[in-house]
């Protein structure tokens, strides 16, 4: 079986935007089930399932709402640069 030595520095930008808001979500709501209420961490489930579906159906909503904030989307200027020229 062949690893694959991808680091984190390689993620595409939109990745590491979904990674950093699904990981601050559900530290938040573990935050807020421990002191402040335990149906906070129904929160916690629901980013949870959505990774999962998301991880199934190839669609995320999280993406969609950040390419539209224009977070997580590479500058045109910068990916044109990255192309290969002919």
């Amino acid at each position: 079986m062949e690893q694959s030595n991808q680091s984190c520095t390689t993620m595409r930008p939109m990745e590491k935007a979904i990674r950093m808001l699904a990981g601050t979500f559900v530290t938040i709501s573990v935050i807020l089930g421990y002191f402040v209420s335990p149906y906070w961490f129904l929160f916690t489930l629901f980013v949870g399932l959505n990774l999962f579906q998301s991880s199934l159906s190839g669609w995320c909503l999280a993406e969609q709402i950040l390419s539209k904030l224009g977070i997580g989307v590479e500058s045109q200027a910068s990916q044109t640069s990255k192309s290969p020229k002919r």
